[in-house]
């Protein structure tokens, strides 16, 4: 009797706790969390103090990162080495840096390096985690059959994924070797919260989503929490839409002619 009561009180708690969701989404949101993270961490290196100037970006220390990195699971996304070295090149041409292919052509070298750039997990479970303890007890008492797992019983279950990232550049003469600039280190981190009430959810929050959502699906409108992803004033962000000469972008006319016959054109009526 005192074993069917507790089978039956716990067949009526997993009833009273009924509710069911989950989605696998581990690859797509660990590229966004990382690259977010790397991203924030770039969009705060301040750049303008060497706008106008022929630099070289050494890279040699982030590529080396990447080839002996002590997380494989960064050689299987595509946020790696390249992702961190194409990032800052784009916060410098937007400073007004005038990047070049080789050393001996450049004015001023920059050398960058990356501390970090990884994910952290964490679950919190408010209940009772699956376990089987009956099972153990039964075998160790003896005289009756095995008793089946008791099954996760949660009220409420959270779980986070975070990632982090740190960069840091400094400048130096290509003759003279003398120090000309460092941006300092900047460092900023992403999050992805998915929560379930009574088994109900998952509902997703975090710096990658635009506002919560249900599912996969938005729940209401809202920005992002942001953790220190802010760049410098002034700075302009390489994660946002920025024209810098209007006329360098081809234009198509409407009738099909080409940029170049419309600037004949224009040349004619010009005369």
């Amino acid at each position: 009797m005192p074993r069917f009561a507790m089978i039956t009180a716990l067949f009526l708690m997993q009833v009273l706790a009924s509710g069911c969701g989950s989605t696998k989404v581990f690859t797509a949101t660990e590229q966004l969390l990382m690259s977010d993270a790397v991203d924030s961490a770039v969009a705060k290196l301040d750049f303008r103090p060497l706008g106008g100037a022929k630099v070289f970006l050494d890279t040699t220390y982030i590529t080396a990162m990447g080839k002996q990195t002590v997380m494989p699971q960064i050689h299987n996304t595509m946020v790696n080495s390249d992702y961190v070295i194409s990032a800052i090149r784009q916060q410098m041409i937007a400073a007004g840096c005038l990047l070049v292919d080789t050393k001996d052509l450049a004015d001023v070298i920059c050398e960058a390096r990356c501390g970090a750039i990884g994910l952290d997990g964490h679950s919190v479970t408010y209940g009772l985690p699956a376990n089987n303890f009956l099972s153990s007890a039964s075998s160790v008492v003896g005289g009756g059959g095995n008793l089946p797992a008791i099954p996760e019983l949660s009220l409420a279950k959270r779980e986070l994924k975070s990632a982090a990232s740190k960069v840091a550049v400094f400048a130096y003469d290509r003759e003279t070797r003398e120090p000309v600039y460092q941006t300092g280190i900047a460092q900023a981190g992403s999050n992805a919260r998915d929560t379930w009430f009574l088994g109900i959810g998952p509902i997703q929050q975090g710096t990658i989503y635009r506002g919560t959502r249900f599912a996969g699906k938005r729940f209401r409108a809202g920005q992002p929490p942001s953790i220190n992803t802010e760049p410098p004033v002034g700075v302009i962000d390489h994660r946002a839409g920025v024209v810098f000469q209007k006329d360098a972008i081809p234009r198509i006319d409407p009738n099909g002619s080409s940029p170049a016959q419309m600037a004949e054109g224009s040349a004619v009526e010009r005369r």
